[in-house]
């Protein structure tokens, strides 16, 4: 259950991303009952990376940057959460999911937008015992 709700924290918040951003967005049909049945999987899937980067991949870099973090007061985060929205754009391509992020601020602010709907889908969950 608890893989579950942790993909579909990562799904629905890069949902809200890719609509709320021109810079982000999956490869298919624009509108419709078409869009939800052509970019489902792809969104899973690209939750699925998304959710292995940050992960695997985040805590390392996290902690060998660990100065430069407490040195920037907490900011180079962002970078680091925007770099890790580039490295699952880029892994989705290479999988041809056809999910594309376009440029660094696009990616500073999907982070910053995956985060908060993270927070918000965390938060209206009912508490684990």
């Amino acid at each position: 259950m608890r893989f579950v709700t942790w993909l579909l924290t990562y799904a629905v918040g890069l949902a809200v991303a890719a609509q709320l951003l021109d810079g982000i967005r999956f490869d298919g049909p624009a509108a419709g009952q078409a869009e939800v049945q052509e970019k489902i999987v792809p969104l899973l899937v690209v939750a699925l990376i998304l959710g292995l980067v940050s992960t695997f991949v985040e805590p390392v870099v996290k902690l060998l940057s660990l100065p430069f973090i407490i040195l920037t007061l907490g900011f180079l985060l962002l970078v680091i959460n925007a770099l890790m929205l580039l490295l699952t754009a880029r892994l989705a391509q290479a999988f041809d999911l056809g999910f594309h992020v376009g440029g660094f601020w696009n990616a500073l602010v999907g982070a910053v937008i995956v985060t908060i709907v993270g927070w918000g889908v965390r938060a209206a969950l009912p508490a684990r015992d």
